[in-house]
């Protein structure tokens, strides 16, 4: 498609993957696309000061796998080489729920795993190599530029990051801003006379410690991924993820304080604590190849543009900057994904972008996932919120779901697809799989007794 009037530059502040997805989506239909990250991003495929959640195991979900291999032709073959990432079958990894194997299934819903920056680099390096697309690195963004009423945003003006002053001003005829949770977008509307937006938390206090290994010869077979999910009964989660080169990346996960010690007898004692025994197994000889690593995690927030009916014309919010989810549910880099195709096909049908439409496309992409992770962690006691009937029912549901998973393929195949954010939580409800499952979770005992620390 042929960029158009009023479609000559497009500026999207952040280089994190929601920001290099929708330059991506962007780079069709603007002339230049100018992607500003604080950070030096080129070429990195490690951890970097914007991103330190980034060193922790990642996941792409697989309706965020479909949407990147439409964006990125070659996806699985290039992906699959790179050292740090294997793309395998959702249904394919070893799940626990309460303690208990999830039935393995082929499910034919690709994901990819392991190194976010990785991941990060190979997109951004796609992208870069558009010819309409320029990055500015360590360069970051002053303020935004408005029109005198503040009605329309036309430009941001940038500087240096070890600079000050006032910066450069760059002219722009659509801005972006994929800045994450540090976005200061709300305070420049209360500054400009808007609204702030209401902002919805779900206070958690997770954290997440991870270390990476060398894995001992003759641990596992193929590579594998073993995900253990935290539940109200075993609170502590983890996630293993196996290279094809036989290293592991061990994130170990805790909420509402508990949270897992970054020193090398705390983090295997708190491995041995797990439902299973099979990660402690795993690494508890395996040689470590980088120190242990924390990041907390203190709540899910919602910053409900999408509310807003009015909103500065040519400035839109995506990513984290908008929503973020608890990690520990892998959806953030899939909704981003989801975003893109939001922005992509806004542009495509209407020509002229209207944000506040925009805003609240995106948050038809975002309430499922937003209501399956906060529902999922409103089940946790301690969690403090709101629980009204459909909340309880739902998870006092989702409970057997996961259960009769345990023991038939084509519940797990059903869970994943849901959980994969291929369907929407209400394909959970059709009536044959509702009675598949209460039927498979009719003598469902207690579950599975806690490893001894």
């Amino acid at each position: 498609m042929n960029a158009i009037e009023g479609r000559r530059r497009a500026v999207v502040v952040g280089g994190s993957i929601a920001g290099t997805l929708a330059a991506r989506v962007l780079s069709d239909v603007y002339d230049h696309v100018v992607v500003v990250d604080r950070d030096e991003v080129l070429g990195v495929n490690g951890p970097r000061r914007g991103v330190p959640h980034a060193v922790h195991a990642h996941g792409l979900h697989a309706r965020g796998y479909h949407i990147l291999a439409g964006l990125f032709p070659h996806l699985l073959e290039e992906a699959g080489k790179l050292v740090g990432l294997t793309v395998r079958d959702f249904g394919g990894m070893r799940w626990y729920f309460d303690g208990r194997p999830i039935a393995t299934a082929d499910t034919g819903l690709r994901s990819i795993a392991g190194s976010r920056p990785v991941l990060e680099n190979y997109l951004r390096s796609r992208v870069a190599a558009l010819p309409n697309v320029e990055y500015r690195q360590c360069t970051e963004l002053v303020r935004l530029v408005t029109t005198a009423d503040r009605t329309r945003v036309t430009g941001v003006r940038l500087r240096a990051s070890d600079a000050t002053g006032e910066g450069e001003e760059l002219a722009a005829d659509l801005v972006v801003d994929a800045t994450g949770r540090g976005s200061r977008t709300p305070a420049w509307l209360a500054e400009w006379g808007y609204d702030r937006p209401h902002v919805e938390r779900l206070k958690i206090g997770m954290a997440y410690t991870t270390q990476t290994f060398r894995r001992r010869p003759g641990t596992f077979g193929p590579p594998q991924a073993i995900n253990p999910v935290a539940s109200p009964n075993h609170p502590r989660g983890a996630f293993y993820g196996q290279a094809v080169t036989g290293d592991c990346r061990v994130s170990l996960t805790g909420i509402l304080g508990d949270h897992p010690p970054a020193d090398p007898e705390g983090f295997l004692a708190y491995a041995r604590s797990l439902p299973v025994p099979d990660i402690y197994e795993a690494i508890q000889d395996a040689e470590p190849t980088s120190a242990a690593v924390s990041f907390g995690f203190p709540a899910s927030v919602w910053v409900h543009y999408e509310r807003l009916t009015r909103f500065p014309q040519r400035l839109v919010v995506i990513g984290d900057a908008m929503c973020a989810f608890n990690p520990v549910y892998g959806q953030g880099m899939t909704v981003a994904a989801m975003e893109a195709m939001v922005l992509r096909d806004h542009l495509r049908r209407y020509g002229v972008l209207d944000p506040v439409a925009v805003h609240r496309g995106f948050a038809r992409a975002i309430r499922d996932p937003w209501l399956l992770s906060t529902w999922g962690d409103l089940d946790f006691p301690g969690v403090a919120g709101p629980r009204p009937w459909r909340v309880r029912l739902f998870n006092a549901y989702l409970t057997r779901v996961q259960y009769a998973a345990t023991k038939d393929a084509v519940v797990t195949t059903a869970f994943m697809r849901v959980a994969g954010l291929v369907d929407r939580p209400s394909a959970l409800l059709r009536p044959s799989l509702v009675a598949r499952v209460l039927r498979l979770a009719r003598g469902r005992r207690e579950s599975a007794t806690v490893h001894a620390a």
